[in-house]
């Protein structure tokens, strides 16, 4: 299984610090935030990470490429337009596909056909979004083996004057049924907004490729995740505490963490899973 860690964002809400050290790398501890989230993926069952960064950021690639733990189970890709999730998540289609040609040996021209040959699913985490209280991705990997393989997007409630700042999603009978990127309180379906964990089918890229830019010229993973068979059936897991190094104030005091929930797939209605 591969892990995805997107890392190529400006970092403006830390300027001027960013501007010498990518977010990513500010220290929790004796350790940059991106190792410990490079840990969980591994601990999750991933045996490569494929990290997006710009050309800005290669002291993210100089620091972990020093390192014989991760240097060698890391591969590289660089997004150097911001144009939301979904692009970046594209730009590593080609590296997906080299793996698969490389594991299969079988030499398929057709790129969609060597992605599943190497894998059925993926994680994606993000790089700026750290969860304590529970192993959020290991859980996500077990929970959806026990679902048929279903695809697994981790949540977090939020009060209704923040969900402007993430996609919500609309849940029915323990389905998402539709996700809504950064709406007014008016708009918004629910207050379940997605934190930074996914777990998806590689066919999610067969959506990517055909979908047109969004709001600001974007490409999101919302309408993909919706329309895809496998991810309209994801869901989340368990309790934990989101620390988003993204926002200065989240960084302060466990108060100011979000308070994460994860919700089980069910076609009845949704329990708090324990």
């Amino acid at each position: 299984m591969t892990a995805i860690i997107p890392a190529a964002g400006l970092g403006t809400r830390f300027l001027p610090l960013t501007r010498a050290v990518p977010k990513e790398m500010l220290p929790i501890g004796n350790r940059p935030a991106l190792q410990l989230i490079l840990d969980e993926a591994f601990e999750a069952g991933a045996d490569e990470a494929i990290v997006i960064i710009s050309h800005a950021k290669e002291l993210i690639r100089t620091y972990f490429s020093a390192d014989p733990a991760y240097g060698p189970r890391i591969r590289w890709v660089y997004q150097e337009e911001q144009r939301g999730l979904g692009h970046a998540v594209l730009q590593t289609a080609e590296l997906l596909s080299r793996s698969a040609k490389s594991k299969s040996n079988k030499g398929e021209s057709d790129s969609a056909v060597r992605l599943e040959s190497s894998t059925s699913s993926f994680l994606i985490l993000l790089g700026d979004a750290l969860v304590s209280g529970c192993r959020a991705s290991s859980e996500m990997v077990a929970l959806s083996k026990a679902n048929g393989g279903a695809s697994v997007i981790g949540c977090e409630r939020v009060p209704p004057e923040k969900v402007s700042r993430y996609g919500i999603l609309k849940v029915e009978n323990g389905r998402v049924v539709d996700m809504v990127e950064k709406p007014s309180v008016e708009e918004a379906p629910s207050d379940l907004a997605v934190a930074g964990r996914y777990l998806l089918d590689v066919k999610i890229f067969d959506f990517l490729k055909t979908q047109a830019p969004g709001k600001g010229g974007e490409i999101q993973l919302s309408h993909p995740l919706t329309f895809s068979p496998t991810s309209t059936r994801a869901s989340a897991t368990t309790s934990a505490i989101l620390r988003a190094i993204s926002r200065p104030s989240a960084r302060s005091t466990l108060r100011n963490c979000a308070r994460r929930r994860w919700w089980r797939t069910r076609r009845t209605r949704p329990q708090p899973w324990r």
